[in-house]
């Protein structure tokens, strides 16, 4: 059984979503899921009661902190991650090297790195399209070999699993 690390971020329809759309349906093909939640996305789960739905999802524990010196590690290095609700706030911080919180520090680790995947399935508002510095982000991560994807809302999240390589 191959490691995905999941990373969820804080979007819109994260809290219905996200393990209906995602883990459920990354576990119920074979992945090991490595969960990490930005602060923000955990914070938003455990006020909905979402935390509760990944668990059954994993048997690795969800994070979203950062471990202290001297405990083991979590997780296993996953060579394959979905980042997936991605903010366009965290695909811009990822592009610019930010690792300011334990999901983007685990993919900042990984990006660019040989033989791992990254697909980043990102949710944003039309408008940010606009932005000057939107495609220059888009287009360093894609320099760095990771696989973008826009969520778009009137379709399932599930979409984002096809991108991934074979579990």
């Amino acid at each position: 059984m191959r490691n995905l690390g999941l990373i969820a971020g804080s979007c819109g329809g994260l809290d219905t979503r996200f393990a209906a759309e995602l883990a459920k349906p990354a576990a119920a093909m074979g992945w090991r899921l490595a969960i990490t939640l930005t602060p923000t996305a955990a914070r938003w789960l455990t006020h909905t009661g979402g935390l509760a739905e990944l668990a059954p999802c994993t048997d690795l524990p969800v994070r979203s902190v950062s471990r202290l010196p001297g405990e083991t590690r979590p997780h296993p290095d996953p060579e394959v991650f979905l980042f997936a609700p991605a903010s366009a706030n965290s695909v811009a911080k990822l592009a610019l090297g930010i690792a300011d919180n334990q999901a983007l520090t685990v993919l900042g680790d990984v990006l660019g790195a040989p033989g791992v995947t990254i697909v980043v399935a990102y949710q944003i508002q039309d408008t940010r399209a606009h932005h000057p510095a939107w495609r220059r982000h888009l287009d360093t991560l894609a320099e760095a070999g990771v696989i973008l994807h826009r969520l778009d809302p009137r379709r399932s999240w599930t979409e984002a699993l096809d991108l991934l390589p074979a579990p």
